[in-house]
């Protein structure tokens, strides 16, 4: 039975959660069509400057993304206490950048503009419009199917009409999703290297450090946002953690764990050897919410369930080995 939404997203409250919007009947609508032999790659690219775009908008930071051939993964921190703190210039502002008028001139855009500030109730609405996680994905994923389907000529959905979404509860959560995100290409045989993950948020980061490399040493920053929080981990220890863990996911190396685990693994999980399993659970194992026992049963009882996915595995991954 499909649940509401607003059960996990609290409206006006903090959050980060993993995100995945499907093309509709997991065409590859972004990739290359088998039957045509046509190719879609470069809606890759549309849909990467769109993440950014909303990302720059909305009170949100982008934490991970990886744009695959028939469906979007995105890691994203929203916090919606941030835009109270913005004037109403600055709300119109962000807003005449995801809607601008049909007729893009300077006086087009000042008379929207004019119009929105004198319009207070759809003004409050749009404020809190910037702080929602459904309208952030609404307005990444609409314009991206206006646009291929003028491309294709034709009319229809082009995703799913709703994106999965899972609560991150904890920092070791968050890593967690963060890492299965960036290895989305490798554990579908696309790359065999993080460099070569085209259009993942680990090749930006990779890049990022090649172009500037005391960026290494730095706080790991989201790969785009109005926020810009730092996570708890430097952005070198956060590229060891993922290359160790993608190569724990090839077949055959499973449960193995080497001697060269990076040092930060024994920060993010003491329970080494449970990294893996955690990481991969982000997909099947767990479902609505990732977190440790305890919190999933609190927000089981809080929504009202008496047991919510995931449950056992957090129990069995918490007992010492």
């Amino acid at each position: 039975m499909t649940q509401p939404r607003s059960q996990l997203v609290q409206t006006g409250t903090a959050g980060t959660f993993h995100c995945v919007q499907r093309c509709v009947r997991r065409a590859f609508l972004c990739g290359i069509d088998d039957y045509t032999g046509q190719s879609f790659e470069h809606r890759k690219t549309w849909v990467r400057a769109r993440i950014a775009l909303i990302s720059s908008c909305f009170a949100a930071d982008i934490l991970a993304y990886a744009v695959m051939s028939n469906h979007l993964h995105l890691v994203i921190h929203i916090d919606p206490t941030q835009v109270a703190t913005w004037d109403d210039d600055d709300i119109v502002e962000r807003w005449l950048t995801l809607f601008p008028p049909r007729n893009g001139c300077l006086n087009a855009f000042e008379q929207k503009r004019r119009r929105i500030l004198g319009d207070l109730p759809y003004l409050s609405e749009l404020r809190r419009r910037l702080g929602d996680l459904s309208w952030l994905m609404r307005c990444l994923a609409e314009p991206i199917a206006r646009r291929a389907n003028a491309e294709d000529g034709c009319k229809g959905r082009f995703w799913e009409g709703r994106y999965k979404c899972q609560l991150l509860c904890d920092t070791r959560a968050v890593l967690a999703a963060m890492a299965y995100v960036d290895l989305n290409p490798i554990r579908a045989g696309m790359a065999t290297r993080l460099e070569d993950s085209d259009h993942t948020s680990i090749q930006q980061r990779i890049e990022d450090a090649r172009c500037d490399p005391t960026t290494l040493t730095k706080p790991l920053l989201p790969t785009s946002g109005s926020l810009l929080r730092c996570l708890p981990i430097h952005t070198s220890e956060y590229l060891d953690l993922v290359d160790w863990t993608g190569r724990q996911l090839r077949e055959g190396k499973r449960g193995a764990i080497p001697t060269d685990a990076p040092h930060i693994l024994l920060s993010v999980d003491p329970g080494r050897e449970r990294w893996v399993t955690r990481v991969k659970a982000i997909g099947s194992g767990y479902w609505r919410v990732v977190s440790d026992a305890q919190d999933l049963i609190a927000i089981a009882e809080r929504i009202g369930q008496r047991w919510i996915k995931g449950l056992g595995l957090s129990k069995m991954i918490a007992r010492p080995t």
